[in-house]
């Protein structure tokens, strides 16, 4: 069974930059497609990017495009999201998730792709 556990969240002024992690614990790490997702209150759970497993093929949401980017440390068995230029808008739960593909085209950000989830990390962009 494979579990993923969150960390790098945290308070962070409007403008400023975090780095999430997503480790796994489990096996067969390269062969997930990984994605990150992330709910704010009262709205529904998005995906904001995704990374295949072999990570040659990115993707990422329209709201976040050119600020944040994700990669996988295969070193350090453990996929990044770094994120710049935060807003207030994003302000939400962030979960990272584990497909049972390696590659996911279109559908790369709809929920169901994923069979693994974390526990997600708080990410609040506020002064």
């Amino acid at each position: 069974q494979l579990q993923l556990v969150e960390s790098g969240g945290g308070l962070v002024q409007p403008g400023g930059s975090l780095r999430l992690s997503c480790a796994p614990s489990g096996v067969f790490w390269d062969y997930h497609a990984i994605g990150w997702f992330r709910q704010a209150p009262g709205k529904e759970r998005e995906g904001v990017s995704y990374i295949s497993a072999n990570g040659g093929h990115t993707n990422y949401a329209d709201s976040v495009k050119g600020r944040f980017t994700i990669s996988r440390g295969d070193a350090e068995n453990t996929v990044y999201l770094q994120m710049n230029s935060l807003k207030p808008e994003d302000t939400a739960v962030y979960y990272c998730a584990a497909s049972q593909s390696r590659w996911l085209g279109s559908n790369w950000h709809r929920n169901h792709e994923y069979a693994y989830w974390g526990q997600g990390t708080q990410v609040t962009v506020s002064s």
